[in-house]
């Protein structure tokens, strides 16, 4: 058993992706290629924005964001403490500050009172200028943007969405990645859009934002090309292989994964219903799924069950046993006097069950199970 069945996906697909590949090794066109701009206009119109811009992975895409907005030293970036440390990397690389703010306790997002009450106290404080936000669509699921994008407005914040886990949900009838004022996702293998390596993309209605995104992932290339460096960038590109796996993926996501992942998740929530905090989804909202994420009574139930699944084989996961405030990377920066609440509850019981398209009914029945057992 898999937890996320990579291998069941490729059986599904493999005519159309085999096909793709090999029609990259007899071009021979490797970095770029027709694959990678058929790939960008095809993501670009699923999301429903204007531009798509690929690179080498997911955390080059948030750097980019954080470049082209040019954040840095002076700046406070404010950022879910429940997440991975990607979602800020940046802000550390390029000498800003990261300002946690709780989760919701119902959708483990970023907590929009939480958020308004640390811009609050980071103006009070007089020494850093709130800049950017970095709203988490955790674990599938996606961010009250309402409520956020309210906040962002009324202190002129920018606003970086991170669908790194929500490529394929929605909100609204308005597809993850359309809400930021930029946007970044990730193809990493396991993602519910994945590719075979490391990819990733930003996307943007804005066209000097575009333009600025394509420059500073060819080294800071101007007008002339490569060669006409007019700032300085990165080197950070999805190869033609990555796009020709991926597109063939885009059109199963859209077609039946996205169906099937929530059928999967129905049938966790009914069986758990009674027994653990099963997620929770916001009326016009549709997750994606890239995790099933159960909360136990406690870390000792928690752990219980792990243990019990070791035992049986079956796959499980902990997004995520730490929050960033607890890091030892973060741990001088500042808190003002937030104490997490709900992000360290969550870090303490969650755990997480195999979750991907290609689960079967007789699989799943396995699982809930030795979860049930354990108990």
């Amino acid at each position: 058993m898999q937890f996320i069945d990579l291998k069941a996906q490729y059986q599904a697909l493999k005519s159309e992706i085999d096909a793709n590949i090999q029609n990259v090794l007899d071009s021979a066109q490797f970095i770029g290629g027709s694959f990678v701009k058929e790939l960008e206009d095809k993501l670009a119109a699923f999301v429903g924005r204007k531009y798509c811009i690929t690179c080498a992975n997911g955390t080059d895409a948030l750097q980019l964001a954080f470049m082209v907005y040019s954040i840095g030293a002076g700046d406070a970036v404010f950022c879910p403490d429940m997440t991975f440390i990607s979602s800020t990397e940046p802000a550390k690389m390029f000498g800003a500050t990261s300002v946690f703010c709780d989760i919701t306790p119902d959708t483990y997002c970023l907590c929009p009172q939480s958020l308004e009450r640390q811009i609050q106290a980071v103006l009070a404080e007089g020494k850093l200028k709130p800049k950017a936000v970095v709203a988490v669509d955790i674990l599938g699921n996606l961010c009250d943007y309402e409520a956020l994008s309210a906040v962002c407005e009324k202190y002129g914040l920018v606003m970086i969405e991170d669908a790194a886990q929500s490529f394929g949900a929605s909100q609204k009838g308005k597809k993850a990645c359309a809400f930021g004022h930029i946007a970044t996702t990730s193809f990493f293998p396991a993602k519910p859009l994945g590719c075979y390596g490391d990819g990733g993309a930003v996307f943007t209605d804005d066209d000097q934002v575009a333009d600025l995104c394509r420059s500073l992932c060819v080294h800071g290339k101007g007008p002339g090309g490569k060669y006409d460096n007019i700032r300085v960038g990165m080197n950070s590109r999805l190869d033609n292989l990555q796009a020709a796996v991926l597109l063939p993926k885009l059109k199963a996501l859209d077609d039946y994964e996205i169906d099937a992942r929530q059928a999967a998740a129905k049938r966790y929530s009914e069986a758990f219903a009674d027994k653990f905090v099963t997620p929770f989804i916001a009326e016009g909202t549709v997750s994606v799924w890239a995790q099933y994420a159960l909360l136990a009574e406690n870390t000792s139930q928690r752990d219980r069950i792990i243990a019990h699944l070791n035992e049986k084989h079956i796959p499980n996961m902990v997004y995520y046993p730490t929050p960033q405030h607890a890091l030892p990377v973060f741990r001088n920066e500042p808190c003002y006097g937030e104490e997490f609440t709900n992000a360290n509850d969550y870090c303490a019981r969650t755990f997480s069950l195999p979750m991907h398209p290609y689960l079967t009914a007789e699989e799943q029945q396995e699982i809930i199970d030795a979860v049930l057992e354990a108990l």
